[in-house]
Parts: C-alpha cells; structure tokens; sequence
C-alpha cells in the first residue's frame, strides 16, 4: 500500500545511537550521501524539533505573531535568549526547579521583587 503512495526508492540507514545504546533505523530517498551524513541531519534536526517543542510548552507560543522572515528571526532569537536566560536563572537557583515549574513561577510572580537565588 505505501509504494502506491510513495513510488520512488527508499533507503533504509541503521545507525547506532551510543547516547541510548541502540540502532536507529532511518528511512530517506537521498542515495548519495553517506549514511554518516544523514545521521548528523537528522541529529541536528531533532535539536531544532526540541527547541519548537520547548517553545510551544515552557513559552506557551503556538504560533509566531510575524510571518515575515525578519519577524520570524527577530522571534526565535528572542525565544532562544529567553530558554537561556531560564537556563541560567535554574542553574544558579539553590531550589531545584523543573525549568517549567521556574517559567510557571516566574509568570505568577513577575511584578513581585524577589530574589530568585534564595
């Protein structure tokens, strides 16, 4: 049934992932690259997959305000300097916060002067 969908040829890439200590089976239509090469893509792309996924949870944004490409950019560089500002703020906290319970606080507190160290 799927080759009636997707007709062309597919490539089937098995990697090992040391980090969880298992194989990875990735399916592709690139033939030329090394199959190195697509797993470094795929990598890098899951980077990117967890960091619109930590927009949509701990920044509640579901979806950009612009949609012009500087609006986008100016967005996400905002996004990216706000996770690491949160970042920063949990690992200097003596509580150990879930960087979404922090971001929760945060929100509830925001025009209250405390000192987040303590």
């Amino acid at each position: 049934r799927s080759s009636q969908v997707y007709s062309s040829k597919l490539r089937r890439v098995a990697v090992w992932d040391t980090e969880n200590e298992q194989v990875i089976e990735l399916i592709t239509n690139q033939f030329t690259w090394t199959a190195n090469t697509i797993s470094e893509l795929y990598k890098s792309r899951w980077m990117v997959e967890i960091f619109f996924r930590d927009l949509k949870q701990l920044l509640h944004i579901k979806s950009f305000v612009g949609t012009s490409e500087n609006a986008v950019m100016i967005q996400i560089w905002t996004a990216l300097i706000t996770i690491l500002i949160l970042k920063a703020l949990r690992a200097q906290a003596k509580f150990g916060w879930h960087l979404s319970n922090l971001v929760a606080f945060i929100r509830l507190n925001l025009f209250v002067k405390i000192e987040l160290e303590k």
